[in-house]
């Protein structure tokens, strides 16, 4: 069954007190970030503490990801191989540009599983497109990989490159952001949507999570806490359209037990999307068995 992502919440690696208390407030996913949250002089340190926590700590059903240095950067390869060692769930790559990027850091994936014996292909990857070439690429970047969950924006840097910045309505993230869900989607995996920093805007963060559900988001990224619950809340289907999920579901158990191949409720044909539309209500509601529904 596929894992719900509906939040992926950052953590900073160089905070011992976040870091312990990452998995108390409810996110589906959380993410230990050795990149853009820690300063150059605290990369090692960092990538000792998380990798103690990954190794050693209690996560139950919870997604543990670790957002990685760049290949360009010296920390790059000491984190793939410390996180490969830890038993990470997933590695996220930063800046993500090109299937080649994928295919780099996966083959220093595979030589961290070969070393230690781990199972080939355990370890997970997700990246993150943070500028115009990403976008141009993503479903080159979406598809490079067997070992790919998804694939998120960045939206700091990517309206950066555009020569922009941020608005309340996000009109200059709209094409990038459908870009990469249809590469998702093509590619049959998940897509991500980026934070949204200001924490104190609760009206506008809704709003923006409201949209990013419209364009076919699996979930956003979360810097704080509170953001979780309104996330879910909004994620989460009404009363209406569980109930109607549940009728779809029967009518088709009613169908197979009769043998039938034709599939109708209350006189209207069921069809495929329609059927895959109220597996997702259904999902999304928690009914089959919590996170993994």
């Amino acid at each position: 069954m596929e894992r719900l992502r509906r939040t992926m919440m950052y953590v900073p690696g160089n905070n011992p007190a976040m870091l312990a208390d990452a998995t108390i407030y409810g996110a589906d996913s959380i993410m230990f970030d050795l990149e853009d949250s820690v300063a150059l002089s605290e990369k090692d340190a960092a990538r000792w503490l998380v990798y103690e926590m990954v190794k050693n700590g209690d996560f139950d059903n919870t997604e543990v990801v670790v957002r990685i240095n760049g290949l360009d950067t010296p920390s790059g390869h000491k984190d793939i191989e410390a996180m490969v060692r830890a038993g990470v769930d997933v590695i996220r790559l930063p800046k993500t540009d090109s299937a080649e990027d994928i295919h780099a850091v996966e083959r220093l994936i595979e030589a961290a599983e070969t070393s230690i014996g781990r199972e080939i292909g355990s370890t997970k990857m997700m990246a993150a497109i943070e500028g115009p070439m990403g976008i141009i690429n993503a479903f080159a970047i979406a598809s490079a990989s067997q070992r790919l969950i998804g694939i998120a924006i960045g939206a700091e840097d990517y309206v950066t490159s555009m020569k922009t910045k941020r608005s309340p309505g996000g009109v200059e993230l709209m094409t990038a952001r459908s870009q990469l869900v249809i590469a998702a989607r093509a590619a049959g995996i998940a897509a991500l949507d980026t934070v949204y920093s200001d924490v104190e805007n609760d009206e506008g963060f809704l709003e923006e999570v409201q949209l990013i559900k419209q364009l076919g988001f699996d979930g956003k990224s979360v810097i704080n806490p509170r953001q979780i619950g309104v996330v879910h809340e909004a994620f989460h289907p009404s009363d209406v359209e569980i109930s109607e999920a549940k009728q779809i579901m029967l009518a088709i158990e009613e169908a197979n037990e009769k043998g039938s191949g034709v599939i109708s409720l209350n006189g209207k044909m069921i069809d495929k999307p329609i059927v895959e539309r109220a597996e997702r209500v259904l999902e999304l509601a928690g009914f089959g068995g919590g996170q993994h529904v």
